[in-house]
């Protein structure tokens, strides 16, 4: 019997074309709740990149990947912040070498500075739009995770200076840079851990490639029509895209809503 349900939003829960949760998708989620089945958020948006939920009353969310998870605004279950020594190396490293990087805190995100790789994905999100500021004060502040604007081949190059942190990617110009023990797998165990739910009786939904541990780990893995192909190999279940009702249709699958 399915518990829980954890599901990532850009792609998932939210439309690339329309930039919103569909209806329908809200609908679904409502029946969940009514059903008693919990329902939480799994993103690698931060607190500040929640308002398209619309207030929706999720039992949890996993936001940063992992990184920072919290029942309500009011009571945090985990947080992982990036070691002093990573953030000074990213630092020097953008001295010799300067590409865009996101730096994120707990309410927040700035970066060291933006350009037509920052201004595309925010086209896409509707989430980037942070500005550029001031940001070699990051060695003294809480940062959650860093998105860096770099290549494969530079990804490996940087995460050699910082051996305390990994990196994920759902979109080709740029991974999202963590520290090692926060994942959105790690946050569904917190979460099933506080609510007394064992991980046989949990779901998840994805479609890029910061969903792949989540969706290895959980009981039922459901991946979306637009999501990435090498996710798909690990898919119990490949639904519809997010904008052809891909979450009620998969629901309705597996005989958790009519």
């Amino acid at each position: 019997m399915i518990k829980a349900i954890f599901f990532d939003i850009d792609g998932t829960l939210v439309s690339y074309k329309t930039h919103e949760i569909p209806l329908s998708t809200f609908a679904a989620l409502e029946k969940l709740k009514e059903k008693g089945i919990k329902v939480f958020i799994a993103t690698g948006r931060g607190k500040d990149g929640l308002a398209v939920l619309k207030d929706f009353p999720f039992d949890g969310y996993i936001t940063l990947n992992g990184q920072y998870c919290y029942v309500d605004k009011q009571h945090k279950i985990y947080e992982n912040t990036i070691v002093r020594e990573d953030l000074q190396a990213l630092l020097d490293y953008l001295e010799k070498d300067p590409f865009p990087c996101g730096f994120t805190e707990e309410n927040t995100k700035y970066f060291n500075y933006r350009d037509q790789r920052v201004d595309d994905l925010h086209a896409i999100t509707h989430n980037d739009d942070h500005p550029a500021g001031n940001y070699k004060q990051v060695v003294d502040h809480k940062i959650y995770q860093i998105m860096c604007f770099v290549d494969e081949t530079k990804e490996k190059d940087l995460l050699k200076v910082m051996p305390h942190c990994i990196a994920s990617r759902w979109y080709p110009t740029f991974c999202d840079v963590s520290p090692i023990g926060g994942t959105k797998q790690l946050g569904i165990d917190k979460f099933l851990e506080y609510y007394g739910i064992d991980l046989s009786e949990t779901m998840a939904f994805g479609d890029g490639g910061n969903d792949r541990a989540m969706l290895e780990h959980v009981n039922t893995a459901v991946v979306m029509g637009n999501g990435d192909e090498r996710l798909k190999e690990i898919a119990d279940y490949v639904t519809d895209s997010v904008d052809d009702d891909g979450i009620v249709k998969a629901l309705q699958h597996y005989e958790l809503i009519d």
